[in-house]
């Protein structure tokens, strides 16, 4: 790709990036970004396929960052040795949110479509499969502590889903509220000391 041709990419992300700041996805439109960045609608196509394909390059590469990040908090801590897992239980999701949390910061326009404008797109489902993937670890963990002896009682996988959803939605209301970085890793470290009591009370 040329300099040019480089050039011409950057005002259509540019473009595309603050309508979907302004509408969302759904009410955003590509008649406005092609006019905003100065080019043709034949231009645009020269480098994005559609609405869907341009708002995919602005959130896609930090949506998979993140649920790497944490995928990688989840499999390390499932890799521990059982018996030293509960020594362990919330060290390494501490960890990931405190990343996550610096990375969005870091990153905070595009995680503010992600999380924020991102209604009628795959990515809609991003905090729900954080869920998903948060209850499957959860029981993969209180199968462990049954392993090693310890009574446990086994939540409804639903309520599991009610408990993870609540703590990662609660987690995005930093960006959702355009919360200073200090005040939202204060309050998002109270939030998962919050959940990690909850979650001690209800397996016993």
């Amino acid at each position: 790709m040329s300099e040019a041709e480089k050039t011409t990419q950057k005002q259509i992300l540019a473009a595309a990036k603050a309508e979907f700041l302004t509408k969302g996805f759904r009410a955003a439109s590509l008649r406005q970004i092609v006019k905003n960045a100065g080019v043709t609608t034949g231009a645009f196509y020269g480098y994005f396929s559609s609405k869907e394909a341009v708002y995919a390059a602005l959130v896609e590469p930090h949506a998979a960052a993140v649920m790497g990040r944490f995928m990688q908090a989840q499999t390390e801590f499932a890799a521990l040795p059982k018996a030293e897992q509960p020594r362990h239980m919330g060290q390494e999701s501490a960890a990931c949110i405190d990343w996550v949390i610096d990375y969005i910061y870091a990153n905070y326009e595009e995680f503010k479509i992600l999380i924020c404008c991102s209604e009628g797109t795959p990515y809609e489902q991003f905090i729900h499969n954080m869920a998903e993937i948060e209850v499957e670890y959860t029981f993969r963990y209180m199968q462990v502590l049954r392993e090693l002896g310890r009574p446990v009682q086994e939540p409804d996988k639903d309520l599991c889903h009610m408990i993870a959803s609540g703590m990662f939605d609660g987690m995005f209301e930093i960006v959702r509220h355009d919360m200073p970085k200090e005040r939202a890793l204060l309050f998002v470290a109270q939030l998962r000391d919050f959940y990690m009591a909850g979650w001690q009370k209800i397996m016993g």
